[in-house]
């Protein structure tokens, strides 16, 4: 059974997940390799977000305290997985770093650790290259979604390495922290969901380049047509509902008519040509003023939280 946990790196995603596990119960341990002043800030960084979640009455309020004692902070890599039965990685997107975090684990934790990444775009096959043969039967991809502590989904690895006792283990403990999770069983780029969204991405961005639509009411037509229902039903549901003999009939008619590019839409790289990178910048396929931004931020992460506490419901 997994009790002890270490997340590697202090990022975004980091900290989400860290917060992730210690909301329900579990030691964290968070290692960072950087200044020991930007790791001692870890915890009033988390703060807001779990102030957020009291604010809408996802937890109470004693549980902030409690979540944030649950977690510890170290910058020896030693100390922080010594002990631990579960250790991911979020260092940077690079095979050969995530080879050598790797090896360093392998020789550092227990040989019951299981070591898992967070990657959705590298092999894992490559990622252990450097790490002993008892130990990659206990290595997997278990890749989160942004913001980590509030997207319920959680994408597992089962690419044959991995005993299926093992993959249990780790299903179980996704479970327990409330993750839907979803067993991937080929070792492929962008794994399923960010496969899926890329393609919805791609004709969005399409369309906006071509004319059609301006980016205002392409986001509508979305959140109000397919994303509507995708929020409460999948893909395959909607399809059986409708009628595959529809499907068939439409995929026949539009899908020549769409886009099918390989590469970033020419609208995508214009913008991230000219530093109109979205909220951070103040600029994106919208503006945000330095004064706006903070309280859009804010506002986007309530309405995640009301999908996750509606989400319950739907959950079979």
């Amino acid at each position: 059974m997994i009790k002890k946990i270490a997340v590697l790196g202090i990022g975004t995603m980091g900290n989400g997940i860290a917060m992730s596990f210690a909301m329900y119960g579990y030691d964290v341990n968070i290692h960072y390799h950087g200044a020991e002043a930007k790791l001692n800030a870890v915890k009033n960084i988390m703060r807001p977000s779990l102030e957020l979640l009291v604010e809408e009455n996802f937890m109470p309020a004693e549980n902030i305290q409690a979540t944030l004692d649950r977690i510890h902070l170290f910058t020896d890599l030693k100390k922080a997985v010594e002990d631990r039965d579960y250790v991911i990685e979020n260092v940077p997107e690079n095979l050969e770093i995530k080879q050598a975090t790797f090896k360093q684990l392998d020789e550092l934790c227990p040989a019951h650790t299981v070591l898992a990444s967070n990657t959705s775009s590298l092999k894992l096959n490559d990622m252990m290259a450097l790490v002993s043969e008892k130990r990659k039967p206990l290595m997997m991809i278990n890749h989160w979604y942004n913001p980590p502590h509030l997207m319920p989904i959680a994408e597992l690895s089962y690419f044959g390495n991995t005993p299926e006792n093992v993959y249990k283990d780790v299903e179980v403990l996704y479970n327990s922290i409330k993750k839907q999770t979803v067993k991937v069983l080929k070792d492929l780029p962008g794994l399923v969901a960010n496969r899926i969204q890329q393609g919805v991405a791609r004709e969005a961005f399409s369309i906006i380049e071509q004319g059609i639509a301006a980016p205002e009411d392409v986001d509508k037509a979305l959140k109000f047509g397919p994303a509507f229902r995708y929020a409460t039903t999948g893909q395959m549901e909607v399809a059986d509902f409708g009628g595959l003999d529809i499907w068939c009939t439409v995929g026949d008619n539009l899908l020549k008519a769409m886009d099918n590019s390989q590469c970033a839409n020419k609208l995508l790289r214009q913008k991230v040509k000219e530093g109109k990178l979205g909220v951070k910048t103040g600029e994106g396929f919208y503006k945000y003023s330095s004064e706006e931004a903070p309280e859009i931020q804010k506002q986007f992460l309530k309405r995640l939280i009301h999908q996750l506490k509606a989400s319950d419901y739907y959950v079979k």
